[in-house]
This record gives structure tokens, sequence and C-alpha cells, in this order.
């Protein structure tokens, strides 16, 4: 039973062996306000883009409610151990009300910069927090430092602490004020059983797939609560496809996956099962140029003028886009750098949960380095930042690559950096000075270079464009394009230039977010291949994934070699077969005509029509066949990396 003091004057019951369900009961209560005011924050941040129907806003908030009240009970574990830990000779002592009160403050700290954190983190992915963000704890320096240079972070905590001291004093004197019965160590110990059964309860029989209830993006993420979702995200980070995703027999899948990568130039090598190694059988004489292959950070297909975009932010690329070979159809496989940097060197479809970049055992893959590496080529990563991060160093040099990163230059050599990496121009200054010495041995340079600046703090040396540094995505794409503008112009006086072939693509789009759980128009990136003399300017319009850019580059050179690659080469394949790959870390999006299917764990399989221009889609009834392919492509990727039949 509750008692509270009686009259003016009466005395506070002190803290007692029972005041620690109190304190919980407050803690979870302030917990649920918080998550509400959050919810409602965000839901005013994502204006238009929520479907504001009344059954949308009833679970947006019972909903959220419900998780609220879910992630209190996990919140409050530290107050109810405390609580029946403690000895009744030392309930009452001031040391124990000082430990009592510091508790209490870093629980009420957390809370609140959580909601901090969720602002920060839906700023920029337009999401609860997800497996990004299960991965950015790893890599805690590069993280903290971007949120450092984006937002001023030590008035944010001032106000973060001044905010919890306030609090934790309410809380203490609410504790106080109203309390239980004072309970012997048999009761408490009865309490915390039956707390601990509802815990136990909770985390078996709930979990995030409640808020999924409606088929608008932002209402089921607004009806999640961040902290749960984080945990939630950890619980979730491998996702084992033949447990989570539907999937054919394997006899079936084998024959179909088979079926669905054989083009007219290439032929088996072998029967076994799930088994795509073929030999890549091109006429002509081999040419051995240059490759120096630009992956851009963030490079949206509509920045770009040659996209429609009227800003003016890519000069340089539209300038060259009139020169270059303009591939105007083209899918990023996903939403991360890690993603992009898997499609481009092992051209293999997303599976789901990690990237293969970031995953144990992913050494001696079957890649564009090797490839190019049985021709004689010098293959290179090199990269802006620091190689550790997201595993990109060691995923490239176990794979046929030779790995350059920030730490090649020197103090002098950087104009600017941020906590991602040095200015783009640096990072090209360098890729120069390498191609340029491994030329001068007489074997061809395959470059892959992974620009950072187009990336949030958006900062870059200033005086180089005329939009400031700090002030936006659209100065930091402005920034990239002058980069890559200044490298290929000084490229252009290099012996090696007139034997190159360049290729500018995106690693992935700036944003995902949207409507639909994979809104295909944000994963639509631009692709230039210039090379004067060799590529005849044009466009190609054709539908392509990420993964079919290194088989179409191995092709225009008339490589003949064999292949374990799942892409094709787009100048190869018969009309009617093209297709895209589209996923997050958990959906897996196949895109092939005018149809869009989706493969969700447990097992569900949606098909929808997409607009390829807003990203909105209506569902349809599914196309047996063409889910099949879906499931096909992979249940054959993840088989294959699963049982090593990626390796070369």
């Amino acid at each position: 039973m509750i008692t509270a003091t009686q009259g003016v004057g009466a005395k506070s019951i002190p803290y007692s062996k029972s005041d620690f369900l109190t304190r919980a009961i407050i803690l979870a209560a302030l917990l649920t306000g918080i998550s509400t005011l959050t919810r409602i924050t965000l839901m005013l941040k994502a204006g238009n883009g929520v479907d504001y129907s009344v059954t949308n806003v009833l679970g947006i908030f019972g909903i959220g409610l419900f998780y609220d009240l879910i992630n209190s009970l996990y919140f409050v574990l530290p107050v109810m151990l405390l609580g029946w830990v403690t000895p009744s000779r030392f309930a009452g002592k001031r040391g124990f009300k000082i430990i009592a009160f510091i508790l209490q403050f870093i629980l009420v700290f957390l809370l609140l910069l959580n909601a901090v954190s969720e602002w920060v983190f839906w700023d920029e992915f337009s999401s609860r927090f997800n497996f990004i963000a299960v991965d950015y704890l790893v890599y805690t320096q590069e993280v903290v430092g971007n949120i450092r240079q984006s937002y001023p972070v030590e008035a944010i905590i001032s106000v973060l602490l001044v905010l919890t001291v306030l609090l934790t004093v309410l809380v203490s004197r609410m504790a106080t004020r109203w309390t239980f019965r004072p309970m012997r160590f048999g009761r408490r110990s009865l309490v915390l059983g039956v707390y601990l059964l509802v815990v136990a309860a909770a985390f078996a029989m709930v979990d995030n797939k409640l808020r999924q209830f409606s088929g608008n993006v932002y209402v089921n993420e607004l009806a999640g609560n961040g902290m749960y979702e984080l945990f939630a995200a950890y619980r979730n980070n491998e996702l084992d496809y033949n447990q989570f995703y539907a999937k054919l027999d394997e006899q079936q899948a084998s024959s179909l996956i088979r079926s669905m990568v054989q083009t007219p130039e290439s032929h088996f090598t072998d029967g076994k099962r799930f088994s795509i190694e073929r030999d890549i059988v091109n006429t002509g004489t081999e040419l051995h140029k240059n490759i120096v292959l630009i992956s851009v950070e963030s490079l949206s297909a509509d920045f770009l003028g040659s996209f429609g975009n009227t800003q003016g932010i890519t000069p340089f690329l539209d300038s060259l886009a009139g020169q270059s070979l303009l591939f105007t159809n083209l899918y990023a496989t996903g939403t991360r750098t890690v993603r992009g940097l898997e499609a481009l060197s092992i051209c293999a479809p997303p599976t789901p949960g990690q990237s293969i970049v970031r995953r144990p055992h992913n050494e001696d893959l079957f890649s564009m380095g090797s490839v190019l590496g049985s021709k004689g080529y010098q293959a290179r990563f090199i990269y802006g930042g620091y190689g550790y991060f997201d595993n990109m160093g060691y995923f490239f040099g176990h794979n046929s690559y030779g790995v350059i990163d920030r730490t090649a230059l020197s103090k002098k050599e950087i104009d600017y950096e941020n906590i991602w990496g040095v200015a783009d121009e640096n990072l090209f200054e360098l890729a120069s000075r390498e191609i340029s010495a491994a030329t001068q041995t007489g074997k061809p340079v395959f470059a892959h270079i992974m620009t950072t600046s187009n990336h949030r703090p958006y900062t870059y040396p200033e005086g180089r464009i005329d939009i400031p540094s700090h002030t936006g995505r659209d100065g930091a794409v402005k920034y990239t394009d002058y980069a890559i503008g200044q490298f290929i112009r000084l490229a252009r006086n290099k012996p090696w230039f007139n034997n190159t072939l360049f290729v500018i693509v995106a690693d992935h789009c700036a944003s995902s977010a949207g409507k639909t759980d994979l809104p295909v128009n944000r994963y639509k990136i631009p692709l230039l291949i210039y090379s004067p003399g060799f590529v005849k300017a044009g466009t190609m319009p054709r539908l392509m994934s990420q993964i079919d850019i290194g088989p179409t580059i191995l092709g225009l050179l008339n490589f003949s070699y064999r292949s374990k690659f799942f892409g094709y080469d787009i100048f190869k394949l018969e009309p009617g077969r093209e297709r895209a790959f589209v996923s997050t870390y958990q959906s897996l999006g196949y895109v092939k005509n005018d149809s869009l299917v989706i493969l969700k764990p447990q097992k569900v399989t949606e098909t929808f029509t997409p607009d390829f221009k807003d990203g909105s889609a209506r569902q349809t009834s599914p196309n047996r066949h063409l889910v099949d392919e879906a499931v096909a492509w992979y249940q054959a990727a993840s088989f294959q990396f699963k049982h090593g039949l990626m390796k070369r």
C-alpha cells in the first residue's frame, strides 16, 4: 500500500527498502512521458510524409505507448535490483541515498540523451534506431566526431545536465513523499521474482513487429520506441536467410539461379548445386586499359542536372555527362557505403543483415581485384578516411587489393579534414600520385577510389565553391563535384590518361527514407563511363543493378575470364532480362519490369507496382514466377557466402 506524509509539517517517510518500487514506477512514467514527447517531435519533423488517418494516429500513440511500457520494464531493472539487495540497516543512511541519487541521475540522463540522439538519428536517416545505429556503436570515434562537427554538442550536454539534475531531484522528492510500506527480504524477493517473470515474458513474447501495422513507413517508425528498437536491432544484426526468409527447394533454386545468370557469352564449368562458376568468352583483343573507379559518397541521381536537377550543384559532372556514356536507370543495392562497396567489388546481391564487407570469413572472395589481378593489373583501394572503419581496409586487403588510406598522407598534404576523412581534393591528389607511380611499372592499374566529403557534417575547404562549408548537403555535393573535376582535368595531362577508363558512380543515395518500405526512387544513382576515343558518348537507359557494373566494365575491355559474379554485362544481356536489387538490412527488394517483390523476415513475400518517380507503391496480387526469381537470387547469394562458394 502507498502512504503519504500527513498534513503540513509532517515528517517525510525516509528512504526504505520498499522505496525502490516507487522510484521504479516514477522512472517508468518519466520514460513514457519523454518517449511520447519524442514521438510527437519526430512526427512533426516527418511532416507530410506521415499518413495522418485516424487509424494511423491511434496506432502511433497506442502501439507506441505499449512499446514505451515494455521498454520501461527493462529500463528500471537497476533500480529494482538495488532495492532488493539493500539491507535494512542501510536503507535510510546518507550513503545509500547518495548511491540512489547517482543511479537515478544516470538513468534520467540516459533518457534525455536518448531523446536527443533519436532526433539526430532521425535527422540523418528518417527512422528510429536500427541496424545502422548498432553498427555505429562500434566506431564511436568517427560517429561522435561526426556529431561534434555537426551539432553544438557542449551546449546540448550542458542543457541535458541541468535538466537531469532538476528531474532527479523531482524523482527523489516524489519517491520520499509517496512510498510503499516497508517489505522484508522475502517479500521483496517475491516482488522481484514476479517482476523478472514479466520481463522474461516480454523478452520472449514481444518483438518489434507489432509496430509494422501501416503501409506508411513513417507511421511504423513513429509507433516504435527508439531505445527498444536499438536493442532489437542488436539482437537481429545477423539474419540467417534459411531461418527468416521465404525459400525454394534447393534443387529448384539452384536450377533457377543458373538459368538466370547465364548469358550468351558464358558457359558453366560444373553442375554443382548453387554453383554459378562459368567461363565468360568475349571476342576481340583484350584491352588492358587502366580503370579508375570513383565511388562517390551519397551521390543520388537527382543531384545531377542530367537527371533534372536545376540547382546547378554538379556543373562538372553535368558537363562530363555529355562526353561520357551515361547510365540513366541504375539502382544501388543498399543504403550504406559498405553495401555499395560489396556490389562494386564482388558483384553479388545484398544478403540480409551485415554487409559481407563486415562479416567474418570474408577473405579470398572472387572479386574485381582478383579478376584484374589475373590479367596483370595492380588493384588498389584508395580511401580518404581510415581503412579500419567499417572493416573496409581488412576486406579489400584480403580480397586482392592493395589498401591506401589517409595514413599515406602527411599533415602538410592535407588542406582540410573532418572526422570521416581528408578533403576529396586531397584524396584525388593521393590517387593521382599512386596511379602515376603504379603505371610507371608498365602494368595497368585498377584504382577504386572512395570519397568522403559528401557526408554530414558537410564540411570542406573554404573558397573552392560558391557555397560556404558546413551549410548543408548541397554544398558538399558541389564540392565533391569540384574535386572530381579538378582530378579529371589534371589527369588529362598525365601520360596514363589516354589509356584509362574512368567510371564514376555513387555508393548509395543521400537518403533512403520514404513513405514505403523500399522507395525505389531513393535507390537511383548515376553512372558515367568516360574514356575519350574509346567509349562513345551517349545514354544507356536499360534497367541495371550496381552489381552489373563490374561485369560491364570487363566486357567493355573484351576480357575473357572465369566468373563467379552474379552481375550481368549489360551490353551482352538479351532485352527483357534486366533486373535490379534494392534493400535495407532486413527487406530485400527485386525490381523487374514494372514490379517490385519484397522479401521480409518471417518468410513474408509481397509484390508491388512501384512509382519510380515518387517512390510510392501499390500492392498487387503476387506473381508466383517473379517471387520465385527473387527468392532464388537472394537464397543463392546467401547459400554461396555461407558455404564458401564465393571464394576465388
